[in-house]
C-alpha cells in the first residue's frame, strides 16, 4: 500500500486516535500524541495542511516499529482502502 499523498496533520491525528493514541498537548503547530499500548510511546505530528512525504514515512515507520507490525499493515489499519 502506498503512502497517502497530501494528508493533513489533523487527518493523521484522527487516524491515530483510532488505534489508541491520544492528544497530550499542542505547542504551536505541533501536536503530541501518546499511546500506552503496549507500552508508553510519544509521537509529534506537525499540524500542517499537508505533511511532507518523508516526514509522514518517518512518523509511520516509528509507530509501526513501536506496535511491532509492518508499515504496510499500519497503513492498512489507519487508512484502509483510501490510501494509494
Amino acid at each position: 500500500m502506498r503512502l497517502p499523498r497530501s494528508i493533513s496533520g489533523k487527518t493523521l491525528v484522527k487516524a491515530l486516535r483510532r488505534i489508541d493514541y491520544t492528544i497530550t498537548r499542542q505547542t504551536g503547530s505541533h501536536i503530541r500524541l501518546t499511546s500506552r499500548k503496549p507500552a508508553e510511546h510519544h509521537i509529534t505530528i506537525p499540524n500542517h495542511e499537508s505533511i511532507r512525504l518523508g516526514t509522514l514515512s518517518a512518523i509511520l515507520s516509528e509507530i509501526a516499529a513501536h506496535l511491532k507490525m509492518s508499515k504496510e499493515e499500519l497503513l492498512s489499519r489507519l487508512f484502509g482502502e483510501k490510501a494509494g
